[in-house]
């Protein structure tokens, strides 16, 4: 063997043992090939499981620097753009000859029977990203080493070749091909198969030919075992996942009307905490101070026994409010006590500190001198409902309106308000019980961090209206959603996973197309398992290679009889012995 192609092969595993050892995650090798350290495999899209860390070998971006001559300030600002262009390329292959060589290296230095190359320790898997030169079309070459105990037995080298779009079923590789591709690299006796599909259940809403992409995604996953053809619909007896993703804020969300609550009461919050108030577009025509009076008068008539327009107003109002919680889920709370109704008349008014102060100075008026004796939860732990609460007594403490206890107040209204809501939703339908909310409910820890509990609990309701549109029960306790948010920070992007049955969601992916479909070959073991899969995907699986697109426009067009186009993705592997 050659002595350079020894050299080169030690050279390369001292270089990625080092590397491994310092645990830096990117470096340039011979100038040309840059190497990441990934700690999480996410480049490779799923096509590889597993968790480990892995070397990732590119083509490193040139070094690109502006020419020092005399320039305008208007040709200054045109070569910084190009520059910053330049130097946002994204991942860049190699070619497939060099990527072989590097594979062809790492293999040497992990082969015991070739002692005089260094052998480097226990590596991280190498991946090499290649630009589809050879009739393949390549886009990744891996190689992985294979252990007996403590001893290095083998490699896997993995093959990714990627084509593009196509509807036409009957260009897709056919389950015989696969084995037959499967049986060609390996021989084995006896061989199994398996499926995978994905389908996405909370759908672009199709509006007038405009499609709406939503930040939310409800991804039912579905694995089953022993395949029969390309592309058939996953059976009953499948294991079934729902991945749930919400963005609050939706419109379309079944519980849009509570954000819109939930977005005034974080308003106020994030103002009382920070100084600076970014007050909402009031949703009322009328002052929050106007409104305030016609509650009380409304209340005031009452009292005296008046019928007629304004206890038919009184009447309407109340239904308005009623309806105001989870309308959309057609739930309707019709026990809204006093402080409840003033809360969701100043939500949808109030425009400013001064408002806030001027209504519930009226209020407070009104009650102290017992013009009104509203009703009120005994449950109510708001200051204002504690003040009336007094006032049945005719024991009134001082309560002095200034700086920013007014605010303070308000907020303490909405809380309690929501939380009755909550409660009322999640208990009152038997999805959990008190006990379970106990740690968002709890009225102990400071307002702001109450505020806090509460925007979490409007998450989980979010999840749950969600999964509600597609599912008719929902074991909502099962979602762990409750436990994670004891102890996790607020993070709308982060994944819930439901295990389900797939009976649940059948009579939408039967009649539907997956966005992702794969089959697997596997045969083998352990350590010497070896899979060869098809990856059929409505988005490439690789992003640093360009494809043709060969789909006429008319089938890229949404419609009913349309064919889904799909990227296909081949991942070959193919074991080396070294025993």
């Amino acid at each position: 063997m050659g002595s350079k192609i020894v050299s080169d092969a030690s050279a390369f595993a001292k270089f990625l043992n080092l590397r491994q050892d310092e645990n830096k995650e990117t470096c340039t090798y011979m100038d040309d090939i840059s190497v990441l350290l990934v700690e999480k495999e996410e480049l490779l899209h799923d096509i590889i499981t597993g968790n480990q860390p892995i070397f990732v070998c590119e083509k490193a971006q040139p070094k690109c620097e502006p020419e020092a001559t005399e320039t305008t300030a208007e040709t200054s600002v045109v070569e910084d753009t190009l520059f910053k262009v330049e130097q946002d390329l994204g991942p860049q292959p190699l070619s497939v000859t060099k990527a072989r060589q590097l594979l062809s290296w790492c293999t040497m230095a992990h082969n015991p029977n070739m002692p005089w190359v260094e052998a480097p320790g226990t590596l991280h898997p190498l991946w090499v990203r290649c630009d589809k030169s050879d009739p393949c079309a390549t886009a990744w070459l891996g190689v992985e080493t294979v252990y007996s105990g403590n001893k290095t037995s083998g490699v896997k080298l993995y093959t990714v070749s990627c084509k593009g779009p196509r509807g036409d079923e009957t260009s897709f590789t056919t389950l015989d091909e696969l084995k037959q591709e499967h049986e060609k690299r390996h021989r084995p006796s006896t061989v199994a198969t398996k499926g995978y599909a994905q389908y996405n259940l909370f759908c672009s809403l199709k509006e007038e030919s405009m499609m709406f992409e939503s930040q939310s995604s409800v991804i039912a996953s579905l694995t089953w075992n022993n395949v029969e053809k390309v592309l058939e619909c996953p059976p009953l007896s499948s294991k079934a996942s729902l991945n749930i993703k919400v963005t609050v804020g939706d419109l379309r969300s079944p519980l849009y009307q509570t954000y819109r609550e939930m977005e005034f009461l974080l308003a106020l919050a994030e103002g009382l905490r920070t100084g600076e108030t970014e007050w909402l577009e009031p949703l009322e025509t009328q002052s929050a101070v106007n409104l305030t009076r016609a509650l009380i008068e409304e209340l005031e008539n009452v009292a005296q026994g008046v019928t007629g327009q304004t206890a038919k107003a009184s009447e309407k109002q109340k239904a308005k409010d009623a309806t105001a919680a989870f309308s959309s889920v057609v739930i309707e709370r019709g026990d809204l006590d006093f402080t409840e109704q003033l809360w969701e008349r100043m939500r949808k008014s109030v425009t400013s500190y001064q408002d806030i102060t001027e209504c519930l100075k009226i209020v407070v008026k009104a009650v102290k001198l017992g013009k009104i004796k509203p009703w009120i939860h005994k449950d109510s732990n708001s200051t204002l409902s504690k003040l009336i609460l007094q006032s049945y007594q005719q024991q009134i403490d001082a309560m002095p309106l200034t700086g920013l206890t007014p605010a303070n107040m308000l907020l303490e209204l909405g809380l309690d308000k929501i939380r009755k809501d909550f409660i009322n939703y999640l208990v009152g339908k038997e999805f959990t019980t008190l006990n379970y909310l106990s740690y968002y409910l709890d009225t102990e820890v400071d307002l702001q961090e109450q505020v806090i509990r509460v925007r979490k609990l409007h998450h989980l309701l979010e999840i749950l209206g969600t999964c509600s549109t597609f599912l008719i029960s929902c074991p909502f306790p099962k979602l762990s959603c409750l436990q994670y948010y004891k102890t996790s920070n607020y993070d709308e992007n982060h994944v819930f996973q439901l295990q389900i049955k797939p009976a649940l969601i059948s009579y939408f992916y039967e009649k539907e197309q997956p966005f992702s479909w794969a089959m697997e070959v596997s045969s083998g073991q352990g350590s010497k398992e070896v899979k060869t899969a098809l990856y059929l995907s409505d988005r490439p699986l690789v992003d640093h290679v360009r494809f043709d697109l060969d789909v006429p426009l008319d089938e890229s067009v949404n419609g009913e009889s349309e064919k889904m186009s799909y990227y296909r993705t081949m991942v070959s592997c193919s074991l080396i012995s070294f025993t």
